[in-house]
């Protein structure tokens, strides 16, 4: 089921000091982010989830699957693959070969398919079958890094959690909400400051609006519903 719209209020952060801009309203701009992107593709984990490809071993495949691949080719990856095997058990049915075909389009087809029958193995193995609801636990498999544990956590288990990918992490510090130089310190510093609510949806919602609105070069700041509010930390060029 999509993400429940959460209804308390949260705090203004004034962060990155701008008088000419207004304090940043979380819930104001979630409500604008979602008017936003009504018409545009949704992130992969996301739309597969809403497409019934929501299972914890299904996300945990789709989330390494994504790993430096496009959303749209993602896509169409996961849902070739879903049809031949979407269980552990359908999974280390199939031969490395097979497997890899599946994968093609893809980065990293090969180890990507040494790393799915790995931990498919691991599942059924020493987990009975079913998927670790721990970053620990989902950290432990080979390939499995904590954007892609973050991301099963929150999409599957619906586990408060923070994915950052490069589009959290360069909106979050143009936004002015927080300063950091790595996702993972993104990770952290978000936890600071973004309500519990959001945590699941920042990345359902800024994954699209990198790719579409605030694009890593040249973005579409003056047709932006947040311009009010985001510092525009770092934009020398914007449309």
């Amino acid at each position: 089921m999509p993400h429940a719209v959460p209804q308390a209020k949260s705090a203004p952060v004034p962060h990155a000091h701008r008088p000419d801009k207004a304090p940043f309203d979380f819930d104001e701009a979630f409500r604008r982010l979602r008017t936003m992107l009504a018409d545009h593709p949704k992130a992969a984990m996301f739309d597969l989830r809403d497409r019934g490809h929501g299972s914890p071993f299904e996300q945990l495949v789709s989330s390494l699957i994504s790993a430096r691949t496009r959303d749209e080719t993602t896509m169409q990856v996961c849902l070739r693959l879903f049809e031949v095997a979407r269980t552990p058990a359908e999974m280390v049915a199939l031969d490395e070969e097979t497997l890899i075909r599946l994968l093609h389009g893809a980065t990293f087809p090969e180890p990507k398919a040494r790393d799915i029958l790995a931990l498919s193995r691991r599942i059924l193995e020493e987990h009975g079958g079913t998927v670790p609801d721990t970053m620990e636990g989902l950290t432990a498999f080979r390939g499995v890094g904590p954007k892609i544990a973050a991301l099963t956590l929150g999409v599957a288990f619906d586990h408060p959690v923070i994915a950052v990918d490069i589009h959290v992490h360069r909106i979050a510090n143009r936004w002015g909400i927080i300063a950091t130089t790595t996702p993972e310190r993104s990770m952290a510093a978000l936890e600071k400051v973004l309500p519990r609510p959001y945590w699941i949806e920042i990345n359902e919602r800024l994954v699209p609006f990198g790719k579409f609105v605030c694009t890593g070069e040249r973005p579409h700041c003056s047709t932006c519903l947040l311009l009010e509010m985001c510092r525009q930390v770092g934009v020398t060029t914007a449309r």
